[in-house]
């Protein structure tokens, strides 16, 4: 699934924009000012951020700039109710990918968010590889030397999710937000499960190995060649 981040502190807007987001078909997940947009990109993978300008405590000019720092690649749409060529100018000059201002008309929201995922592949192409081993978002595929796998959604976004930050240590309930959603009944233990899974699917990789942390959650390692 697509994650789009939106970074906006008015309320109702926010709630439209992810109104729009969802009926396209995408995952949104809202924040109201910039820092907290900020350590949300740095916890999830997003494929698309889109944001105020004039924001409390940092403001999506900061936002970019900070995205920009750790991510070349990720589509930034500003969307804001400054029409002038100098904050269009600086905006660009921070590396975002549009501007749009508001108010907003949805429809053409949709069809500039549609066009920036297409323009960076990730819709039709994305892909993530480690060592002889290539997963294949789209069809929730991993292609081996000696064949491919399809995985169940779930299995493919946890191991996704896991290899594209390789090190870093996620906890169940984190795991369990992002894959369940925050108000699902389902138990923490569903994660160890599809763990389970997963590693013995992929139990004679030379590429990588799903570690777990105890008490913790899990991380993922790649191999030394």
């Amino acid at each position: 699934m697509i994650n789009v981040l939106v970074a906006e502190d008015d309320i109702k807007l926010n709630k439209l924009i992810r109104a729009v987001l969802e009926n396209c078909g995408y995952r949104a997940d809202m924040a109201l000012d910039g820092q907290s947009a900020y350590d949300m990109f740095c916890e999830k993978h997003y494929d698309l951020v889109i944001s105020d300008i004039m924001m409390p405590i940092a403001d999506g000019y900061q936002l970019a700039e900070n995205i920009r720092k750790i991510n070349s690649t990720v589509p930034i749409l500003f969307m804001t109710a400054i029409d002038d060529f100098d904050a269009k100018k600086r905006g660009y000059s921070l590396g975002i990918d549009d501007y749009m201002v508001k108010p907003i008309d949805v429809d053409e929201l949709a069809l500039k968010i549609g066009a920036l995922l297409r323009r960076s592949q990730i819709v039709s192409e994305r892909k993530l590889v480690v060592g002889n081993t290539t997963l294949i978002y789209d069809s929730l595929t991993a292609q081996l030397p000696d064949g491919e796998i399809e995985l169940p959604q779930k299995e493919f976004y946890i191991l996704y999710k896991l290899l594209s930050y390789p090190g870093k240590i996620f906890t169940r309930s984190q795991l369990m937000e992002e894959f369940w959603g925050a108000n699902s009944d389902t138990v923490e233990r569903t994660v160890d499960v599809h763990i389970t899974r997963i590693r013995d699917k992929f139990k004679s990789s030379k590429d990588f190995e799903i570690v777990t942390i105890r008490g913790l959650g899990y991380k993922a390692i790649k191999k030394q060649k």
